[in-house]
C-alpha cells in the first residue's frame, strides 16, 4: 500500500559553529561534569518469544536466519469461475480449493479469510467502513466432499468432544471463520473445499475506495473477494492465523496456484494477477497483433484506444465475454475491469530473465495522469531486480480506479505517484511472503527504504540516507509509538510511522556501522533465502547479522523491540600537548559506534596516522579530515562516557563532529559539535 500515512520528515537545522581551534577554548585536564545519570545495562541479544522458540525446536528455523531443515508451508490450488453484473455491482463466486498440508499436523478444522465482511455492519474494524453491504455471503459450503449446511442452528458434534459448533451461518459473518471438519485433512495430505459465494462491491465517498471499489456502475477494482484459506504456518499455536481482517494492516497469505475465469460484458477490459490465458476468444485481432510487438521494443504501445469502445471494436463480439488467467507462486489474484479503459503496454528487461510485458490500463480522461506510468513501472522492474533479485513474475498489470496505492500479485492499482512504491510490493510481500499484518514494517517499511534508492536513481543522482537514522531521536520515546514489534493490526495513532517510516530510519542507521552497500547486499542475500517463503522478524535480524558477520543482537534488540535513542553529544573536549580526549556521553538506552569527523587547521604540522590501544578505525576524506569510528562494543561495560584519546601529531584540530552523516537516533544534534555554536546577543534597541 502506498505510504499515505507517512509524513516527510524533516531534519533539524544545524547552528553556525566558531571555526577557532579547539586548544585555545579548552582546559587541559577539564572533566565532564554528568550528575544523575545512571549506568546502563546494554541488552546484547534478541528476545526470543515462545513463537520463535518452537520453530527453533521443530528445526523449521534456525539461528542463520534461513529456513531450517524441517521448514514447511502450505499450499493451496485455487479454480475459481466469477462473473460480474454492473446493473447491481454484485460478483457472484464459485470456487474449489484443493489444499497441501504440507505439516506434520492434522488439520481438524479450516481457518477462513471472508474479508468482505469488514463493510457489515457488525464487525470489528480499526476505522468506519467507506460503505456498508451485507458482506460476503456464503451460500454453499462442501469439505472433503461433504457438504456442509449454511444455516443458523449448530453444526455438528466436535470430534473427541461432546461439543457442537458453533452456527455456520454465524461463523461465516466474521472476517476470520474457522470451520470445523468433519473428515480431517492428515499431515501431508491433501483436502479440499468447495465454495459459491456472492457480495455487492462497496461504493467509493468522494471518489476513493478502501482497496476496492467501483467508479459508478462502468469501473471496477475488485480485490479481498474470494473466500480464501488462511495462513497455516510452523510459528503459530495450533499453526492457524485466526486475525481478524481490521482494514488497516495488510494481509498473510499462502502460495498457490490459481486458475481464474471472469465473466463480464463484452466491451469491458480486465486487467488481473496472471497471465491471460484465452486472448483469442476475448481480444480483437487488432489488439493481439498489437500485442505481439510489445517485447521488441521500450517503446509504449497502444493495445486498445480510446476510440476504439464496445463489443467488436475493444475486445471481441458478444455479449459476455469470460477473461481466463492464470497464476502461479502467488499468495492472492486481484482484478479490474471497466468499460472505457485504454489499454497501453510496455515491457521491462529483467536481469537474468529478458523482458516482461507491463500493461497500464486507464479511463480515456486521465491520459495526461498515466502517460509516465509505464516509464515508472519499467525503471522500478528493472531497479528492483538488480537491487534485491530478478522480478520472478510473467507480467505486471496497472490499473486506474478509486484505490490510487495498493498492491497484489502482478498487479497494482495506482497512480503513477505511487507507482514505484506498488510495484516495489512486489518483492515484499509478494515474492517473500511477510507477515504484513503483525509486522507491517518488514514490507512496507523496506519499501519506503528501497524507494529512496529508487527515485534517486530515477533522477539520476545519489541516493541520501545521511541523517535519516538520527531523525528518530526526535520521536523515540513518544507514549504513543509501539514498538516495531507491535501486533500492527491494531494500528493506533502512530501506526504509519511505524509501518512505513520507521524502517528507513532503522536501515540507514544500520548503514552506519556497517555501510550502506553491505546492508543492501545483506538484504539481497535475505530475499533469495527466504523467495517463495515465510519469514519471521527472527529470521531477518539472524540472516542479516549472519550474512554481515557482525554479532548485531544488541542492533535489532534496540531498534525492533524498544522505542530508545542514543542521544549522544560530546561533553567536554582538553588538549593536552598533542593529545585531545574527547568525552562523548550517549544519554540513551540504545547504543551505537562511536563515530567522529575531525578537522584540522589549513597549516601546521604534518598529520600522522592515529596510534592508540583502543580499536579506533581511521580515515583520511581528505587532507584536512579525517573519520574516527569506535565500535559499539566500548559500551557493552555500561559506562555512559567514553574518551576517545586523539593523538595526530600536534596539527591543530578546528573542530569535531559526532555522528557526522546522522545515522544514529539523537534528540539534539547540535551537542554532537564542538566548539558549540556561539550566539549573538539580542540587539538591544536604544529608543
Amino acid at each position: 500500500m502506498t505510504g499515505r500515512f507517512l509524513s516527510a520528515i524533516c531534519l533539524p537545522t544545524i547552528l553556525a559553529l566558531a571555526t577557532a581551534p579547539l586548544s585555545a577554548q579548552t582546559t587541559a585536564g577539564a572533566t565532564p561534569s554528568i550528575v544523575g545519570i545512571p549506568q546502563r545495562a546494554v541488552r546484547r541479544d534478541i528476545p526470543m518469544t515462545r513463537m520463535i522458540q518452537r520453530a527453533f525446536a521443530a528445526g523449521t528455523r534456525d539461528s542463520t536466519g534461513r529456513p531450517g531443515r524441517n521448514y514447511w508451508q502450505l499450499w493451496n490450488d485455487y479454480k475459481i469461475n466469477a462473473s460480474l453484473d454492473p446493473a447491481t455491482s454484485i460478483v457472484t463466486g464459485r470456487e474449489t480449493v484443493t489444499i497441501h498440508n504440507n505439516s506434520d499436523s492434522v488439520m481438524h478444522s479450516l481457518v477462513l479469510r471472508l474479508d468482505q465482511n469488514i463493510f457489515t455492519p457488525n464487525v470489528a474494524r480499526a476505522s468506519p467502513a467507506i460503505d456498508i453491504t451485507d458482506g460476503m455471503q456464503v451460500t454453499r459450503l462442501v469439505a472433503n466432499g461433504q457438504a456442509m449446511e449454511v444455516i443458523d442452528t449448530v453444526g455438528p458434534v466436535i470430534p473427541g468432544t461432546a461439543r457442537r459448533a458453533p452456527a455456520l451461518a454465524a461463523i461465516l459473518k466474521n472476517t476470520s471463520a474457522r470451520i470445523t471438519l468433519l473428515t480431517p485433512i492428515a499431515a501431508h495430505g491433501t483436502g479440499t473445499l468447495e465454495a459459491d459465494w456472492h457480495f455487492r462491491v462497496p461504493r467509493t465517498v468522494n471518489g476513493r475506495g478502501e482497496r476496492m471499489g467501483a467508479w459508478g456502475d462502468t469501473l471496477y477494482q475488485i480485490a479481498q473477494w474470494y473466500p480464501r484459506v488462511a495462513v497455516f504456518d510452523d510459528l503459530r499455536q495450533g499453526g492457524w492465523d485466526t486475525e481478524q481482517y481490521l482494514g488497516n494492516a495488510e494481509f498473510y497469505n499462502n502460495y498457490g496456484h490459481f486458475d481464474v475465469s471472469i465473466d463480464v460484458p463484452a466491451g469491458w477490459i480486465v486487467g488481473s494477477t496472471g497471465v491471460l490465458q484465452n486472448p483469442t476468444e476475448v481480444l480483437t485481432p487488432t489488439a493481439r497483433e498489437r500485442l505481439s510487438h510489445v517485447l521488441e521494443s521500450d517503446s509504449v504501445r497502444t493495445i486498445v484506444s480510446a476510440a476504439e469502445r464496445g463489443p467488436g471494436q475493444s475486445t471481441a463480439a458478444g455479449s459476455r465475454l469470460v477473461w481466463h488467467f492464470v497464476a502461479d507462486t502467488v499468495g492472492d489474484v486481484a482484478w479490474a475491469t471497466a468499460k472505457q479503459f485504454v489499454w497501453d503496454a510496455t515491457r521491462a528487461t529483467i536481469p537474468g530473465r529478458g523482458t516482461v510485458p507491463v500493461n497500464v490500463l486507464y479511463l480515456p480522461g486521465h491520459a495526461q495522469l498515466y502517460a509516465q506510468g509505464p516509464a515508472v513501472v519499467r525503471h522500478a522492474l528493472e531497479f528492483y531486480s538488480k537491487l534485491w533479485m530478478p522480478y520472478a513474475y510473467p507480467q505486471l498489470t496497472m490499473v486506474d480506479g478509486p484505490e490510487l496505492g495498493m498492491e497484489y500479485p502482478m498487479f497494482i492499482m495506482s497512480a503513477v505517484f505511487a507507482a514505484d512504491h506498488e510495484t516495489g510490493h512486489q518483492w515484499w510481500p509478494m515474492m517473500v511472503g511477510t507477515n504484513e499484518t503483525w509486522y507491517g514494517w518488514m514490507d512496507e517499511g523496506f519499501n519506503q527504504y528501497m524507494n529512496i534508492l529508487s527515485d534517486a536513481d530515477y533522477a539520476h543522482k545519489p541516493a541520501q540516507l545521511d541523517s535519516l537514522g538520527m531523525s528518530y531521536g526526535r520521536l523515540s520515546g513518544d507514549e504513543r509509538e509501539p514498538t516495531m514489534m507491535w501486533d500492527e493490526n491494531y494500528a493506533g495513532p502512530l501506526y504509519g510511522f511505524t509501518a512505513y517510516g520507521k524502517a528507513p530510519l532503522m536501515l540507514s542507521s544500520l548503514g552506519g556501522v556497517v555501510g550502506d552497500t553491505a546492508v543492501q547486499r545483506a538484504m539481497s542475500e535475505y530475499a533469495k533465502a527466504w523467495r517463495f517463503k515465510h519469514p519471521s522478524p527472527w529470521d531477518y535480524a539472524f540472516f542479516m547479522s549472519s550474512a554481515l558477520h557482525r554479532d548485531l543482537g544488541w542492533f535489532w534488540n534496540y531498534w525492533l523491540f524498544t522505542t530508545e535513542s542514543v542521544d549522544g553529544s560530546i561533553q567536554n573536549v582538553t588538549t593536552s600537548g598533542h593529545r585531545t580526549t574527547v568525552t562523548v556521553l550517549q544519554s540513551g538506552q540504545m547504543p551505537s559506534p562511536v563515530i567522529l569527523r575531525v578537522e584540522f587547521a589549513a597549516k601546521g604540522p604534518p598529520i600522522r596516522p592515529l596510534s592508540n590501544r583502543q580499536m579506533a578505525d581511521t580515515k583520511m576524506l581528505d587532507s584536512t579530515t579525517a573519520i574516527v569510528t569506535y565500535p559499539v562494543e566500548v559500551w557493552f561495560s555500561g559506562s555512559r562516557t567514553f574518551s576517545a584519546n586523539l593523538d595526530f601529531g600536534g596539527r591543530a584540530i578546528t573542530r569535531i563532529t559526532l555522528d557526522p552523516n546522522g545515522r544514529f537516533p539523537d534528540r539534539d544534534p547540535t551537542d554532537n559539535i564542538w566548539p558549540r555554536a556561539v550566539l549573538a546577543p539580542p540587539m538591544i534597541k536604544v529608543r
